[in-house]
């Protein structure tokens, strides 16, 4: 097997019963695994819901670390509605000229520099300054700012192991206050002092509903990302007549994207929390008990997706569901999709080939499944076209 390769642990369970079960924290959950039973479960918000306790629709859950709720992202309609709607434009950025160019001049630069190296330690030479950087134009900051984030390290909320860390947490939390006492003293045209700014329903953002937003814009699109980003290189290593489609086939390079974040499904899985008793898959599961949508699954379902461990670069059906589904579709999508795009167009052009030379893998204990969902580590050699 490829060492870029994501198996499927998933697949048998989908088989025979479309969900699966784990532990986390003495608050179990129930995995709805097949896409069909996922999409009718993320509709249905009234008996899923994420505005239940902040923390708690995450997997694992957070409700020990934070208690500000995150924004839009724990909230149902109609309030989620009105929330979206008041930062939907903000997010939608990225598709504008400047911001691609912006963009396109970071990673550009970011190829070079590794193109001069000997070897490369992908997650936190390349993914994690790659996105810290990117994080910047979002938010529309000086690129400066991005070497506190790096210094933070891969996990957000994670201490060098596996387990929830606090502490660890605290220093996002405080980061956070800290440019919003900024924003308030100073206001300027970063997301801050625009949230600051902004009206919902008539009312003026409070400071922790900024919070909330801030908190979600940073943590949401970390790891995620850096998986994205890390997988799509160790992919190319292994497949280097893809960088060479690539390079001769530029047309393709939306449907490329979308299949690598289909594969890979950064994100394995996001809760909700059920209202009242009821059943998913023909399984009765009760009120104030949690679900999950498996995203990592259902992007495998061999009944909506031909050849489905499979990476086809050029997939033209492709309703994965690895931005979420329905109304809670990250609101992030368009800035990941756009630098995803802008990254594999440049490797494409001045990466002749890269040599998979060390690698750890990053597996997700899920009690009764253990998926790899990237690398705690991976060393290439970049080769210049």
């Amino acid at each position: 097997m490829k060492k870029s390769a994501l198996p499927d642990p998933f697949a048998a369970a989908r088989l025979e019963k479309g969900i699966g079960h784990m532990n986390d924290q003495d608050d179990p959950v129930t995995m709805i695994l097949r896409l069909k039973d996922l999409r009718k479960t993320a509709h249905n918000y009234k008996t899923f819901q994420s505005g239940a306790t902040p923390g708690r629709i995450v997997v694992p859950s957070e409700v020990n670390i934070r208690d500000t709720r995150q924004i839009p992202f724990e909230l149902d309609p109609p309030e989620h509605t009105a929330y979206r709607a008041a930062v939907e434009a903000w997010f939608r950025r990225p598709l504008e000229e400047d911001y691609t160019r912006a963009l396109t001049g970071q990673i550009e630069a970011l190829v070079n520099e590794v193109l001069q190296r000997d070897t490369v330690e992908v997650v936190s030479a390349f993914a994690l300054p790659l996105q810290s950087r990117a994080l910047t134009l979002l938010l529309n900051i000086p690129e400066a700012e991005a070497e506190i984030w790096i210094s933070w390290g891969t996990h957000v909320f994670r201490s060098e192991g596996v387990a929830l860390d606090g502490d660890k947490a605290s220093i996002l939390y405080d980061y956070i206050d800290e440019q919003i006492d900024r924003a308030i003293a100073n206001p300027g045209e970063d997301l801050y002092s625009v949230l600051l700014a902004s009206a919902v329903n008539g009312k003026p953002m409070t400071r922790e509903e900024v919070r909330g937003v801030m908190i979600l814009t940073f943590a949401g699109g970390r790891d995620t990302l850096i998986n994205a980003i890390t997988n799509s290189v160790a992919y190319f290593a292994e497949h280097p007549e893809s960088l060479t489609r690539l390079r001769n086939e530029p047309e393709i390079l939306n449907r490329a994207v979308e299949e690598l974040v289909r594969y890979f499904a950064p994100l394995t899985h996001m809760g909700r929390v059920v209202t009242q008793d009821t059943e998913v898959c023909a399984h009765a599961v009760r009120a104030d008990s949690r679900v999950s949508l498996c995203w990592a699954s259902a992007n495998r379902d061999a009944a909506v997706f031909d050849k489905a461990d499979e990476i086809v670069l050029d997939r033209k059906l492709n309703p994965h569901v690895s931005f979420g589904f329905s109304h809670h579709n990250c609101l992030g999508a368009t800035h990941a999709r756009q630098l995803l795009r802008v990254l594999v167009a440049t490797l494409a052009e001045k990466v002749a080939s890269i040599d998979l030379l060390d690698h750890q893998d990053n597996i997700e204990d899920l009690d009764q499944f253990k998926r790899k969902v990237g690398f705690d580590s991976l060393t290439v050699r970049f080769h210049a076209r």
